[in-house]
């Protein structure tokens, strides 16, 4: 049964699913769609064109779904999506697209959005992704599955970020970060790969040595990044992970952190 606090203010043309909880003084506005068994917090902001799924819990003073900073936006219509399961803690900004980019703000399932995260329009994040508190995402960013930004991370717009990379606190990333990879720095340094993360994630002791030495290959041996990315095809044999390391090298647009 969904359970509205009597001071929450819910629009009308709200719609949210069965066992919804709203706590008081909350906001949810037109175009809002909420999924069954989600937690809305005491003050938190919902603005549509916004799509929550199930089971997120969403603490006070977040605004989710809010109108973007980007000045080209002239009030077009665009969206933010959101997947389920994800915890989303106070203070947290998460906004919608742009009509210059793909219009909608979309992220995955089973993300730690901890306080004062900030995820700016057209942003894509995947699946089970943790951003620390103060983290901060500028527009049309990529995070990839796994990914773990440190507190205080700062991403420029347009950057990419591989699946199961990590940031040290205080990181500011001005290029793309190839997948598996941690960096620290400003600006940001590649610093080898998240090699416990992996093995807390049962990835097996061959297929971490082979990620070991594709990192050599880019970032030890003196190599162009064009080099490095023909002598990957020609030696991998068919190792999924180091196959998207090798993918997140190919599609950087900005270049890598080196």
């Amino acid at each position: 049964m969904t359970t509205i606090h009597p001071q929450a203010l819910v629009d009308s043309k709200a719609e949210l699913a069965e066992d919804v909880q709203v706590g008081p003084f909350a906001i949810i506005g037109p175009e809002v769609k909420i999924g069954a068994g989600t937690v809305v917090g005491p003050h938190a902001i919902l603005k549509g064109p916004t799509t929550v799924g199930m089971r997120n819990r969403i603490f006070q003073f977040a605004s989710v779904g809010e109108d973007c900073q980007d000045k080209k936006y002239k009030g077009e219509r665009t969206e933010l999506v959101i997947g389920d399961d994800n915890i989303i803690r106070e203070g947290v900004t998460l906004h919608r697209g742009t009509f210059q980019d793909r219009g909608i703000t979309h992220i995955g399932s089973n993300n730690l959005f901890m306080c004062y995260v900030h995820v700016a329009h057209d942003c894509v994040v995947g699946d089970n992704i943790i951003m620390a508190n103060n983290t901060a995402i500028a527009g049309h960013v990529h995070i990839g599955n796994g990914a773990i930004l440190g507190g205080g991370t700062l991403v420029h717009q347009f950057c990419r970020i591989g699946q199961f990379a990590m940031t040290a606190a205080g990181t500011v990333v001005l290029q793309d970060i190839p997948a598996f990879v941690t960096c620290s720095g400003n600006r940001a340094e590649a610093h080898g790969m998240n090699i416990e993360g992996m093995r807390r994630r049962g990835v097996d002791s061959d297929v971490i040595n082979r990620l070991r030495e594709a990192y050599k290959t880019v970032y030890r041996r003196g190599l162009t990044l064009d080099q490095a990315i023909t002598e990957l095809d020609q030696n991998n044999a068919g190792c999924a992970e180091v196959d998207a390391f090798l993918d997140s090298l190919k599609s950087s647009q900005r270049g890598i952190v080196r």
